[in-house]
C-alpha cells in the first residue's frame, strides 16, 4: 500500500510545541480496534478487536505472516487511516475524535514514521531531509538545525550532512530516515520493516538506534517486522495473526 510520504510530513500548518526529552508523556491506549476494507468480494476484516497499552519509552515488536494486518495496524495507529471500530488514545487524546485537518496536525506533531524504504528526497542534503517534518510551519529555526545536527552526530553521520542520498550507503540512508522520524520528538514512533532492505550488520545498527533513540526521547516505539533477530531485541513482543494481536511471553 503506497504512502504519500512527503505529504505526510507537510499536512499541518501549525508547528508542534517543543517537548523536553525527559518530560514527553506518550502513553498509548488502544481499545477494541477493528479495521475493515470494502472489496469487490465483500468486506475484508484485517484487525479484530486489538487492545494495547504502552507507556513512554516502551518498545513493542509485532511479528506475523504477510497479510496478517501489521501495516494496517501501523496506518491506523499513526492516523493515516481511520478504524472501523474502537479507539486510539495518545497522551489522553482521543485521536479519531478529530476532523481531518486536526488529525493531520496531530499526526505531524505526534507521530514519527520509519519505512522499509528510506524515502529521502534525492535533491536535498542529509540535513535538509532530516528537517523536512519541520517545514509544515513558518520555516526551520536555528534550534531545529541544532537538533538535527545533534541527531546526525548521534548516528555517526556528522561528516555527511551536506551529502545527497545518492552519496550514501543503504544503512546510512536509513539512519537519516530514523533522524527525520525523531526530529519532532514524537510521542509515537512507528517502524514498518525498518531493516527489511539492509544486510545483517546494518540491520543490527538500525535496530539499536531505534531502541536507544526512542527511549531517550520517551517515545512509544512500535515496530512491525519479519526479522526474528530484530524482534528478539525488543523488551515486548506480540504476534498479529488473522487480525488478532497476541502478546508473546
Amino acid at each position: 500500500m503506497a504512502i504519500p510520504v512527503l505529504l505526510f510530513f507537510l499536512t499541518s500548518t501549525s508547528r508542534p510545541e517543543r517537548n523536553e526529552m525527559s518530560n514527553v508523556e506518550s502513553d498509548l491506549i488502544v481499545t477494541d480496534l477493528c479495521k475493515e476494507y470494502v472489496t469487490a468480494a465483500g468486506s475484508l476484516t484485517v484487525l479484530k478487536g486489538v487492545n494495547l497499552t504502552l507507556h513512554g519509552g516502551d518498545a513493542l515488536a509485532v511479528t506475523g505472516p504477510s497479510g496478517s494486518g501489521k501495516s494496517s495496524l501501523l496506518f491506523v495507529l499513526g492516523g493515516l487511516e481511520r478504524p472501523s471500530q474502537g479507539s486510539v488514545r495518545l497522551r489522553g487524546r482521543d485521536v479519531f475524535a478529530a476532523n481531518e485537518t486536526e488529525l493531520a496536525a496531530w499526526r505531524q506533531q505526534s507521530v514519527g514514521f520509519v519505512f522499509q524504504e528510506h524515502h529521502l528526497l534525492p535533491q536535498c542534503t542529509v540535513l535538509e531531509n532530516v528537517l523536512i517534518p519541520r517545514l509544515a510551519g513558518p520555516g526551520t529555526t536555528a534550534e531545529d538545525v541544532t537538533r538535527a545536527t545533534k541527531l546526525l552526530d548521534r548516528v555517526g553521520l556528522q561528516q555527511r550532512i551536506e551529502h545527497r542520498p545518492a552519496q550514501l550507503s543503504g544503512g546510512e540512508r536509513q539512519r537519516v530516515a530514523v533522524c527525520r522520524a525523531l526530529i519532532n520528538q514524537p510521542a509515537l514512533l512507528l517502524a514498518d520493516e525498518p531493516t527489511g532492505n539492509l544486510d545483517r550488520e546494518n540491520a543490527d545498527s538500525i535496530g539499536s538506534l531505534l531502541l536507544e533513540l526512542s527511549r531517550d526521547v520517551g517515545s512509544v516505539l512500535i515496530c512491525v517486522t519479519h526479522s526474528a533477530d530484530l524482534a528478539a531485541r525488543f523488551p515486548r513482543r506480540a504476534e498479529l495473526r488473522d487480525g488478532v494481536l497476541t502478546p508473546i511471553t
